[in-house]
């Protein structure tokens, strides 16, 4: 996918997509700072879940043995960024570890290794789409539906295969979506700008939003896409902006095109909501994380004149975009699911950040 530059709506010259500082000027460029050191760690833990997922890919001939290779080489890049920063590309950040990792499964053939979780869990919360959106829509006081929208964002995006805790979790007892609604972290949340966003909402409507989606299953199906619905029931014009190529659990722009024609009624409807004003763009990305200088000419074009941003989950909204200025509304969303996050933000495991920041005119 050609990559078009900067998206349009970002404020350029503030921006670094990097939310939590790795190293400062002052720190020795030949030794790891102990923030890069954590981080590395953070990704070292994760080859375990890794390997046994790509282990199990039946696309690829001689998975197990290329699966331990990947295992190998990604863990002595690691090792040797500990050893020496400037190596790899370095010094090391979220982005560039991220880019290792897929480049190293790349290189041995994976190419989607979380494609049979993602297929089971899309099939599961289709099945769940209509009766979550019949609970919001019972729900007559307009800000308590929205609240509960937004809480179904956050227990969706616990359905993230890239958290080493959750991916243990995961593959012991799955996650319920519903019980995961109940059991969300009480408010105030770490940052919580939730009742600004209701009132506004009451009083203002959106012309366009874009969305930069995150994790298949129930994120995106039980999560964002009521929230769009519930936009579009506003008048709103909604772009769905979906990564190029597979990483991690994350819905990819194919995967989400075929999920909204499985949700769509004969009527091209959403559950009785019209949909000729969604839009499936293709971000461009190909990580779990995102550069905003770097996204495609196609969602660049449609995202020009939109009037609300949303980045959501921890790698979009949170690890690379928490502080990201845009000319226009935008929000973040996503809930902390890694230690090293919750020690920057302050907060609690699995709290949940809802930051809006609006423009005044």
């Amino acid at each position: 996918m050609e990559s078009s530059g900067g998206f349009p709506l970002l404020m350029i010259s503030t921006y670094r997509a990097c939310t939590i500082p790795y190293r400062f000027p002052s720190d020795n460029p030949t030794k790891p700072t102990p923030t890069e050191l954590s981080w590395i760690n953070v990704f070292m833990n994760s080859i375990p879940s890794f390997r046994k997922r790509a282990e199990s890919d039946d696309t690829v001939p001689d998975a197990p043995s290329r699966a331990q290779e990947f295992a190998r080489r990604y863990t002595e890049i690691l090792e040797d960024l500990k050893k020496d920063p400037q190596s790899h590309g370095g010094p090391p950040h979220g982005i560039l570890l991220c880019r290792l990792r897929e480049q190293v499964l790349r290189e041995l053939g994976f190419t989607d290794i979380f494609k049979k979780v993602k297929d089971e869990e899309n099939a599961k919360a289709i099945s769940l789409f209509e009766d979550v959106v019949r609970l919001n829509d019972a729900i007559e006081d307009e800000a308590k539906r929205m609240e509960n929208l937004v809480k179904g964002i956050f227990a969706g995006n616990l359905f993230d295969l890239g958290s080493a805790q959750l991916a243990e979790l995961f593959s012991r007892d799955g996650i319920s979506f519903l019980a995961s609604c109940q059991n969300l972290v009480p408010r105030p949340w770490v940052i919580d700008d939730l009742d600004t966003f209701i009132t506004k909402w009451s009083r203002k409507s959106w012309k366009k939003a874009v969305i930069f989606v995150d994790n298949s299953g129930a994120d995106i199906i039980l999560g964002i896409l009521p929230f769009t619905r519930e936009l579009l029931r506003h008048g709103t014009q909604v772009i769905l902006a979906a990564n190029d190529l597979p990483s991690i659990n994350d819905v990819t722009y194919p995967e989400l095109v075929e999920i909204i024609s499985k949700l769509k009624d004969e009527h091209g409807k959403l559950v009785g909501v019209d949909t000729s004003n969604l839009l499936i763009a293709n971000s461009g990305n190909d990580l779990p994380v995102i550069d905003l200088t770097g996204i495609s000419q196609e969602l660049a074009y449609l995202a020009s004149d939109a009037d609300l941003v949303i980045l959501e989950g921890m790698g979009r909204g949170i690890e690379t975009n928490l502080y990201a200025q845009f000319r226009c509304d935008s929000l973040k969303i996503g809930m902390v699911k890694h230690p090293e996050v919750v020690q920057f933000l302050g907060g609690r495991l699995y709290d949940c950040v809802f930051k809006y920041n609006e423009i005044l005119e």
